[in-house]
């Protein structure tokens, strides 16, 4: 990492890690208070920049654009909801009860595949590999089946069309359309105090920040310079003896590992996990973020996310039927006027201004020697 970007990465990190939350932690009539709400927020939006950073290493870098993120971070999302729902039948004289919508739909047994989230290790486990074992296995069929491009893309649409409709069934005892909320609790800790909440937006600071770390790693690694070769032209990669289908499948792992994360990290924040957030919607909104923010640059992806999901929650509170419009506007006015994103503009013009100023050092007379010729023609 270049020491201009660490200097940058140590500075944001301490102002997303210690300041907020210090300020957070000020008391009430203090005028440089950050309210709990707020820093709640930005904690959400952290949680999609995480996601978004494993779009941009698998559609920045690798060249696949992937339209079913959603349902890796669903996967995650749901995974940390089930062990929260059993959290609140550990409760006093609740102990082993099951959840409200079990009760409703007549369930009278826990059913088996809701056990084992009574563990916390399992849960942060599961949240990790549940994503990575889905993606592994339709990564390897679509990739070596050399399913790629526009294909590509609709397959993971399709597959998050399906997800969001199984989710949506009751019969999978997963909360049907009503999903998974109602939580009290996170490891032994109310959600409803200030400090778990504090917490919980710390530890996605750090999960952010981790995510940065492996995807800015690997990118700079030369397996990263194989997904570029493989964005750029996968043919000559494969006549050049290495093989695309399993460097995609690779960081596609990763991509969706990340997406699991964030959603764990989105549903104590938020309190509630439904199927909408697996759908196709939520996920072509993923790829608005890292297109509006710059992909291939990785910074771009976490602007795109956080200044998007700003943008909505914004636009929403005051003018929620505009929306839809101003997300399909946007996209459009990115990919015709400024396909770099925000950061890799930006990047573009700084260039091209160091490059202007370089040409016009060297392109500047010599004043000495001209000095020198004027008094040789001077009269004597």
């Amino acid at each position: 990492m270049p020491t201009r970007e660490r200097w940058a990465f140590l500075a944001a990190g301490t102002v997303l890690l210690v300041v907020l939350p210090v300020l957070n932690a000020l008391p009430a009539e203090s005028p440089l208070r950050i309210g709990d709400f707020t820093l709640n927020l930005f904690g959400k939006f952290l949680a999609y920049a995480v996601l978004a950073l494993g779009i941009d290493l698998i559609w920045g870098y690798a060249g696949v654009l992937s339209l079913g993120h959603g349902v890796f971070f669903g996967l995650g999302a749901y995974a940390m909801g089930m062990h929260l729902m059993l959290e609140i039948g550990t409760q006093g004289v609740y102990r082993n009860a099951l959840p409200d919508f079990m009760v409703w739909n007549q369930v009278t047994e826990l059913p088996l595949f809701w056990r084992p989230f009574h563990s916390g290790a399992f849960t942060l486990l599961a949240v990790v590999a549940v994503p990575a074992v889905v993606a592994f296995v339709f990564g390897a069929l679509a990739f070596r089946s050399r399913i790629r491009g526009v294909y590509f893309s609709i397959i993971t649409q399709a597959l998050a069309l399906s997800a969001w409709l199984m989710f949506n069934r009751n019969s999978l005892n997963l909360g049907g359309t009503n999903g998974l909320s109602g939580f009290k609790t996170i490891f032994g800790f109310a959600l409803s105090e200030p400090g778990t909440q504090r917490g919980l937006y710390m530890a996605t600071v750090l999960c952010l920040g981790g995510a940065y770390l492996l995807c800015r790693g690997i990118t700079g690694s030369p397996a990263g310079r194989v997904l570029l070769a493989i964005r750029d032209s996968e043919t000559r990669v494969l006549f050049s003896g290495y093989s695309p289908a399993a460097f995609k499948l690779f960081v596609f792992v990763v991509s969706a590992s990340l997406a699991g994360v964030a959603g764990a990290l989105y549903v104590p924040q938020v309190g509630i996990i439904t199927p909408a957030k697996i759908g196709v919607l939520p996920s072509i909104e993923m790829i608005v973020w890292v297109a509006v923010g710059g992909r291939g640059t990785l910074l771009g992806a976490v602007v795109g996310a956080v200044g998007v999901s700003w943008l909505q929650s914004v636009l929403t509170t005051s003018y929620p039927d505009l929306w839809l419009l101003v997300l399909g506007g946007l996209f459009i006015a990115v990919v015709l006027f400024f396909p770099d994103g925000l950061v890799g503009g930006a990047r573009r013009l700084l260039g091209r201004l160091e490059a202007m100023r370089r040409g016009a050092l060297r392109g500047r007379p010599d004043t000495t020697a001209m000095k020198d010729a004027a008094i040789e023609r001077a009269p004597r």
